[in-house]
């Protein structure tokens, strides 16, 4: 197949999910095209079968924001019809999905039919979608769509639930490539952590649903009964908030560890004893799912998708949003106790095979099948 990719190019979840599927869609033989702003973070352009097409937005003093809608149709028309693609996926409802539906009726005009997949993420839905100068535009998206999916069964509730949804909506979770995280030790863990020190790891983009503020607490308190060190994994906007904390608190400055982004994630995380994500809104929690792979118990919020990732009382444990006291129990409870500690990080790493690539691929796959078969006839 041909399969033409719509994604944000960012580090944020939907650029990932849709960089790491295109490129093994390609290496499973597919041709797949990326078409965005810039060159996705992740995409490896010596990979065969990959194509990248630019978005470039001409500047006119006319315009005082400049119309990007406009030049991503034109751009996603004429790769669909030079390159002869089968399929056109928008990762993120605003503007991929809305600009891929444009394009879809100019190519119509010139006798060519495309299917085309929208994936949901998140913010599209739950912060995008919701504010009344794109709500409509997100609804009509999703309903122009040949087939939507969704990476949460939470995500495609509250879709459901927000707008007026008249097509089927398919859960798909996120996935992540299981066999990156088989190859770790601890040789570098001293580098981190005293052996008798425990390590907690945050990672995020410290935006301010991620709570980074619970984060801190949870640590604070944790370090008081127990030797602990707090590893940061991120840039963002409430970096702030951590330097505020460490100013407040001088005596903890040595135990934390600000590392913003890093190339070796995964060999990071292997080092942890805890995984904290405290967060007010999680689509999917896709940090999550990449600490249990690397066998890291989770202390989570029950926000959004969480709970179908991280498992209560098996790999890890679930707190109410801002539920700082339970949090700290529950990692106590996990650093005294190093057989159920060693029980959960075994739990962790199986459950996190649930999402490997093997089983999601094939549904992706399936899935453009259909819509290319369900446009044929």
């Amino acid at each position: 197949m041909k399969i033409g990719i719509l994604c944000y190019p960012t580090y944020g979840g939907s650029g990932i999910v849709a960089t790491e599927l295109g490129m093994l869609l390609a290496n499973n033989g597919h041709e797949v095209h990326f078409m965005s702003s810039n060159m996705p973070a992740r995409l490896n352009m010596t990979q065969p079968n990959i194509y990248f097409h630019k978005v470039n937005v001409e500047i006119y003093p006319l315009f005082k924001y400049q119309p990007y809608d406009i030049a991503l149709s034109s751009t996603i028309y004429h790769v669909v019809k030079i390159y002869k693609l089968d399929i056109i996926h928008a990762h993120y409802a605003i503007p991929y999905a809305y600009a891929a539906y444009m394009a879809k009726q100019m190519l119509k005009d010139d006798g060519i039919e495309t299917p085309l997949i929208t994936t949901l993420h998140g913010t599209d839905i739950t912060l995008v979608g919701q504010h009344p100068s794109y709500k409509k535009s997100v609804e009509f998206s999703i309903n122009k769509s040949d087939f939507v999916t969704s990476v949460s069964e939470s995500l495609m509730k509250d879709t459901y639930i927000n707008f007026d949804i008249k097509k089927e909506i398919k859960v798909i979770h996120n996935f992540i490539d299981n066999g990156v995280f088989t190859s770790f030790n601890n040789c570098c863990r001293s580098h981190f952590a005293e052996d008798h020190e425990k390590i907690m790891i945050h990672v995020s983009n410290l935006r301010k649903v991620k709570r980074i503020e619970d984060v801190l607490e949870v640590f604070k308190k944790v370090q008081q009964e127990i030797p602990t060190r707090l590893i940061i994994i991120g840039e963002g906007p409430e970096m702030e908030r951590v330097n505020n904390f460490m100013e407040k608190h001088p005596t903890l400055i040595p135990k934390i560890r600000l590392m913003g982004k890093v190339n070796e994630l995964y060999q990071i995380l292997a080092y942890a004893d805890v995984f904290i994500l405290p967060s007010q809104q999680e689509s999917f929690g896709l940090a999550a799912l990449e600490a249990m792979a690397a066998g890291v118990p989770v202390i989570s919020s029950n926000a959004g998708g969480l709970p179908e990732v991280n498992k209560h009382s098996s790999t890890g444990f679930i707190a109410d949003i801002g539920d700082v006291d339970s949090m700290v129990e529950y990692t106590k409870k996990l650093f005294l106790d190093p057989e159920l500690l060693a029980q959960m990080k075994i739990n962790a790493k199986e459950n996190a095979m649930k999402f490997d690539i093997s089983n999601i691929l094939p549904l992706y796959e399936d899935l453009y099948k259909k819509a290319i078969i369900q446009q044929i006839t």
